[in-house]
Order: C-alpha cells, then sequence, then structure tokens
C-alpha cells in the first residue's frame, strides 16, 4: 500500500466529498439541514434536553409521523440523543449532541439573517410579483 503525504489526503477527501455530487455523502447531509423540520427541531432542542411532546408543542405544525423521521434522521447521523429513563410510563428526552450543538451556532445565524432581512425579502417579492404580470407566489 502507497503511502500517502497529507497533502494527498486532503485532496482525496475533497474528491470524495464533493456536496455538488448527488451520491456523496455530504450533499446527502445537506439535504437533512436543509429540511425545515430539522432546523426548527434543532432550534427547539438548544435550550436543553425535551420530551417529544414538548418538541412537538414548540415546532408549529410539525405532524407526528414528521416529527418521529426528523428525530430518527437526526439521531442515526448523530446530531440529537435519544435517552430512555425506566419509570411508567417510559420516559424519553432528546438533546443535542456536541454535533449537533456545533450546528445550531451555524442554523442560529442563518435564523438571524432570515429575521433581519425579511422586510427586504418582502418588499422584493412584491416587487416581482408586480412586475410584468407574474402572479404571487406562495
Amino acid at each position: 500500500m502507497p503511502t500517502t503525504t497529507a497533502a494527498q489526503r486532503r485532496e482525496q477527501a475533497k474528491v470524495e466529498y464533493n456536496a455538488f455530487l448527488a451520491a456523496c455523502p455530504t450533499n446527502q447531509m445537506l439535504d437533512t439541514i436543509g429540511d425545515k423540520w430539522t432546523c426548527l427541531i434543532l432550534a427547539a432542542l438548544g435550550p436543553g434536553p425535551r420530551r417529544y411532546g414538548e418538541i412537538g408543542a414548540t415546532v408549529a405544525a410539525v405532524s407526528n409521523k414528521m416529527l418521529t423521521q426528523t428525530l430518527r434522521t437526526l439521531e442515526r447521523d448523530g446530531l440529537v440523543a435519544r435517552r430512555m429513563t425506566a419509570q411508567v410510563p417510559v420516559r424519553v428526552d432528546y438533546s443535542l449532541t456536541p454535533l449537533g450543538q456545533s450546528l445550531l451556532v451555524i442554523l442560529t445565524r442563518l435564523q438571524q439573517w432570515a429575521e433581519g432581512h425579511m422586510d427586504e425579502v418582502l418588499a422584493a417579492r412584491a416587487e416581482f410579483d408586480s412586475a410584468a404580470g407574474n402572479a404571487p407566489r406562495p
């Protein structure tokens, strides 16, 4: 097996993890991160551990199916930890892992950007929709 330098290993990693390739794990992770439920659920877990019902009450309009599916995906990706406590009924708490906390920092900045620029976005939408018969979009 040939020896590779650190620079060669970095170059190989760039090829292996190219987010622009559909089959790349990075591309798949960006799909998960870009999902609206992922962002909202991670934000809901930001203050600390929560039970399933608490997350559902915090994240408006998420169905039980989507909440369960998203929590499982986040757990599988190492962003959320699920902890069961033996009691009657069984208590299940969800919390961010250190990896999830590192992502939440980025998502919080994105949320702040969106909230801080919403007036500009709404104005741009109104201008676009009023030009040349463009119909408003939801």
